[in-house]
């Protein structure tokens, strides 16, 4: 909204517009977020739109001299079988055969020019449109920041009234507060960093009494740093208190059941700091206004774990705690390892890898059913990726094994993979709400060759490993190709104009065992159709060019594809929905408010068997 360029004073640049925030979107039930942006900042984008608008009309004379200098090649070689049919004549003279050769040759030497000439224009477009293209998007990236003091507002004096409440004077330290990060992790960073806080005036902070026994300032001096560091956000909090009583810690680890005696008595204090985050775990024995609730660190560190973060604990003898988080800047941008498994690429947020390495095929144990390697001096199961998925497992050559390390602590797996791929930033695509939660599956995104790829979901592939390690089904990682009969799989056409839908059901169909190909609406489905093969067609309706309905009039209208098993795949789950796709001859009508794994492989099978008869 160009027309409301009074933001609020904090953030003259972009503010959330709370009370539009509140308004029924046109639909009905559900919320419009609205964004208030700065007038400049949109006049930017549109400015740029209307570069892009003028850069791509650039196209249509291109597409004219690429036809000039196809016809130009027609001409050149057209001379050339008049230059071939003088020269295997019996007869000819030689002045017109060097007169044909010699035209042939200038036709060629002028082809060559003008390709030349079309390359070099084309390279400068690429570059102009690369640029551009990058600028548009940071902009309109911009205009989700904002500056970290908008989610800090009432820090200050929270501190400061919190700490009167318990008798202690306390004095928040902010730096880095107009530190630009995303409003979505903005948003979400309001109760961890008041929890936090809270924690340091209540845990850390002493009494003045304790403080002056102790040779420091009666008032407690709470730190709040942001920065950015290599394309993260890094907020560290920290006390000038007295820290966390480590006997204290070791005893309450004991006393809880956490771990046994002995055992406690070697945990180094890093190891025991962690102890702090897990769910219910205080040192307090005794419920108090701030704390002692259960509704401990372990809030914070999901948070931080929900938004592709990380958060670090640490001590030094005589100062107080130290959270160390790290974030990335936005949600809609993630740095990420690709990967590739069973022939397709995937990604790994790199801020939950721990490291990526190529484990020797010696170096690989075998312990009764399982499989791990040492790393780190520490034993780490083995677990392949393929086998997560569900897809098939692909032989491994050479004298190694990919291998991504994931998890923290005594959650540390090692994840087989087929390649490595190496890192990219990659824009995130959200899934469609309709699918629900995908197992083992984040978002979506495009690699800069417009490779589809899915971003795995870290916590969420850790705990699909810990399932089948408890129910003994991990399977041996293959290290060498074995010998297999050919058997030709079914074919399996997907037309979707979603890609995170598209690409869910390829990748869910082709672990099954079925040869999937895609076609993004109906009218390319229908080109594919006419052109190959298939076992199965499975549709959506609302598409571009030709919806879903009139693609399966057509698929029941031509002779060749009449029999074809037809599956819909639909949002729409009226009756009326049901009745016209099935009134217009689909097999098997689906909704995707339904969908999950189990339902669309059971109606696969339903239709046409196994993958592989």
């Amino acid at each position: 909204d160009a027309g409301h360029t009074a933001a609020p004073a904090a953030d003259p640049d972009l503010a959330l517009s709370h009370e539009s925030a509140q308004e029924p979107a046109a639909g009905g039930g559900t919320h419009e977020r609205m964004l208030r942006v700065n007038a400049d900042r949109l006049d930017r984008l549109l400015a740029m739109a209307g570069e892009a608008m003028v850069e791509s009309h650039w196209l249509r004379p291109f597409g004219g001299s690429l036809q000039q200098a196809r016809r130009q090649q027609m001409r050149a070689l057209q001379a050339l079988e008049g230059v071939q049919a003088l020269l295997v004549a019996p007869e000819g003279s030689v002045p017109r055969k060097r007169a044909a050769l010699a035209e042939v040759r200038q036709l060629l030497e002028d082809g060559h020019a003008q390709l030349s000439q079309r390359v070099d224009e084309f390279d400068q477009y690429d570059h102009r449109a690369s640029r551009l293209s990058r600028r548009i998007y940071d902009t309109a990236l911009s205009c989700r920041m904002r500056p970290l003091s908008d989610g800090m507002t009432g820090f200050s004096r929270m501190v400061r009234d919190l700490g009167r409440a318990l008798g202690k004077h306390v004095h928040l330290e902010l730096s880095g507060e107009q530190t630009q990060v995303d409003r979505d992790i903005l948003e979400q960073l309001d109760a961890p960093l008041a929890h936090l806080l809270r924690n340091a005036v209540d845990h850390g902070i002493e009494s003045p009494d304790a403080r002056r026994a102790a040779g420091k300032p009666e008032e407690g001096r709470i730190t709040l740093m942001a920065r950015h560091n290599a394309g993260r956000l890094v907020i560290e909090i920290f006390d000038d208190g007295a820290g966390v009583d480590l006997d204290a810690l070791r005893a309450a680890i004991v006393r809880r059941g956490l771990a046994q005696a002995d055992t406690a008595a070697r945990l180094s204090q890093a190891e025991m700091l962690e102890f702090l985050l897990l769910p219910g775990f205080s040192l307090r024995e005794t419920v108090s206004e701030v704390s002692g609730r259960g509704v401990g660190l372990d809030a914070v560190q999901d948070m931080v774990r929900g938004v592709r973060g990380s958060l670090k604990l640490s001590q030094q003898p005589g100062s107080g705690l130290h959270f160390h988080l790290e974030l990335p800047l936005t949600l809609s941008v993630v740095r990420a390892l690709l990967v590739e498994i069973s022939g397709e690429a995937y990604a790994f947020p790199l801020g939950l890898v721990h490291r990526a390495v190529a484990v020797p095929r010696d170096a690989i144990e075998q312990t009764e059913r399982h499989q791990h390697f040492r790393h780190e001096g520490r034993p780490v199961g083995l677990v392949s990726a393929a086998q997560i998925l569900q897809r098939p497992e692909a032989p491994r050559e050479g004298d190694t094994t990919p291998v991504v390390v994931i998890g923290e602590q005594e959650r540390v797996y090692g994840i087989a993979v087929d390649r490595l791929l190496g890192e990219r930033m990659l824009v995130v695509q959200p899934l469609a709400q309709a699918l629900g939660k995908i197992k083992d599956i984040a978002a979506g995104s495009l690699t800069d060759d417009g490779t589809p790829v899915l971003i795995f979901d870290v916590e969420d592939m850790l705990r699909s490993v810990e399932k089948l390690v408890s129910e003994g089904r991990i399977e041996r990682v293959r290290q060498s190709a074995a010998d297999k009969a050919v058997v030709r799989s079914k074919r399996v056409l997907v037309i979707d104009d979603s890609l995170t839908v598209r690409e869910l059901e390829r990748k869910l169909l082709a672990g099954r065992g079925y040869d999937v190909s895609v076609a993004v609406d109906g009218m390319d489905g229908w080109n594919v159709l006419r052109a190959e093969a298939f076992d199965l067609v499975i549709t959506d309706v609302d598409m571009p060019r030709l919806d879903g309905i009139e693609l399966v009039t057509r698929i029941r209208s031509d002779p060749r594809l009449a029999q074809l098993p037809v599956m819909i795949v639909s949002y729409k789950d009226r009756e009326q929905d049901r009745e016209r796709g099935m009134q217009a001859g689909a097999d098997y009508y689906l909704a995707k408010g339904s969908f999950h794994d189990t339902a669309l492989l059971d109606a696969v099978r339903d239709l046409i068997g196994e993958a592989r008869a």
